[in-house]
């Protein structure tokens, strides 16, 4: 593992367990590690060193502690990953997990005290192999710049990727969920947290989405011609159901691809939907009227509210990954995916369960009636001539099949 390439912040107050925690850091590999005894500290230090890959947080010291911290650093690219190491009890810690998220933070993990070099390790090849980015080198990974992106989107370098859903129970691909890069021409491939806040703040979200249509759906058909029929996912912003052309033009680009509503799926985070104006409200009702599927992504990450669910016209559920994360040590994880899949039954909606990782979590998953996952376990996402070529090899060959 080239550890050494990572930068890592240890925050702790304890200086005995500091100092075992930079001993053993570095016993992994990683030669750049910082630390610090408090947030307060350890803004002070990212300021004078730049950006790190991963900090490993306390949320309990004395001085700024580990969630003001974590508030502070929120969204700024200054942290790209968080373990969190904390004795704090599960109840509080799954409370932990849902504001690291909401900050706009990614948890890499939750290891708790004291710390054990082999439950990092795993962690730290986790995030090197899901990064989709070089490391950081000491300064935060800028936005993109306006002119950049819109000359990107023009020449069709911002290039649909796909992520194939399974049906846990038979292992068939059930569809794909349609993800964004950024194909650079000097700087190879990018992720999509450079640039798609861009184009929201320049309104251009709607012309990546149909743009991504257009991808999809001539790829779509090539795979429907070698017998794949695939449906195909979008994720769609709240803040784009205010257009009022939205569906018209959707329609049009249907047309144009001879393809049925039924095919695609309308993956939409609950965050934003709680006051849906009646703009958003009439999108979604003709979304489901062309026989398109909506699916409320992320669920249970923000503060669900269940009334909504049952006013909104979803047809899925796209059960949060945190809940698989930590569904084997920690018990209300594994209550919340039962409760999701009652209530998908209770409600005629299908329940798709996100960020499987490992042959345990689906193997419990399946004893618990999951039937639809999503996650690297299963497949990573791909470019769409690398998707027909995966389907074409799991079709040919029942070993790679099981093992992908």
């Amino acid at each position: 593992m080239s550890g050494h390439s990572l930068r890592i912040l240890i925050l702790e107050d304890d200086s005995f367990q500091r100092a075992v925690a930079v001993r053993m850091f570095q016993s992994l590999g990683c030669h750049d590690v910082f630390e610090a005894s408090d947030g307060s500290q350890a803004l002070a230090v990212l300021q004078q060193v730049g950006a790190v890959d991963i900090a490993v947080c306390d949320l309990q010291m004395d001085g700024m502690d580990g969630l003001a911290f974590l508030r502070r650093v929120g969204r700024s690219g200054q942290v790209r990953s968080i373990i969190v190491s904390s004795a704090l009890s599960a109840d509080l810690l799954t409370a932990a997990h849902q504001l690291i998220a909401l900050l706009g933070l990614e948890l890499l993990g939750d290891v708790g005290k004291p710390l054990y070099a082999d439950v990092l390790h795993p962690l730290l090849h986790k995030y090197q192999s899901t990064c989709t980015v070089e490391p950081v080198s000491g300064s935060t990974l800028p936005l993109a710049c306006e002119d950049e992106v819109r000359q990107a989107l023009a020449l069709q370098q911002l290039q649909a990727w796909y992520h194939p859903k399974f049906n846990m129970q038979t292992g068939e691909v059930s569809g794909v969920e349609v993800l964004c890069r950024w194909l650079h021409p000097s700087k190879g491939v990018l992720p999509p947290a450079i640039f798609i806040p861009v184009l929201e703040r320049c309104g251009l979200l709607d012309e990546l989405l149909f743009t991504q249509l257009d991808q999809a759906l001539s790829l779509q058909e090539q795979a429907r011609g070698r017998g794949y029929p695939l449906n195909m996912a979008f994720n769609l912003q709240a803040a784009q159901l205010a257009n009022s052309q939205l569906t018209y033009t959707l329609k049009g680009i249907l047309t144009r691809h001879v393809t049925p509503g039924s095919r695609l799926t309308f993956e939409l985070t609950e965050t934003g939907l709680l006051q849906a104006p009646a703009a958003s409200l009439e999108n979604l009702v003709r979304l489901r009227m062309m026989g398109c599927r909506l699916s409320i992504d992320d669920f249970g990450a923000g503060f669900s509210s269940l009334q909504r669910l049952c006013q909104l016209p979803f047809n899925e559920i796209k059960l949060d990954g945190e809940f698989v994360y930590n569904l084997e040590h920690e018990p209300r994880c594994a209550a919340v995916i039962d409760s999701t899949l009652a209530l998908g039954k209770a409600l005629g909606m299908s329940v798709v369960i996100e960020g499987i990782e490992t042959e345990a979590q689906c193997q419990r998953l399946l004893a618990m009636g999951c039937v639809e996952g999503q996650g690297y376990w299963f497949a990573r996402p791909m470019s769409g001539q690398d998707l027909l070529h995966w389907l074409q090899q799991r079709e040919a060959s029942p070993a790679f099949a099981a093992a992908s």
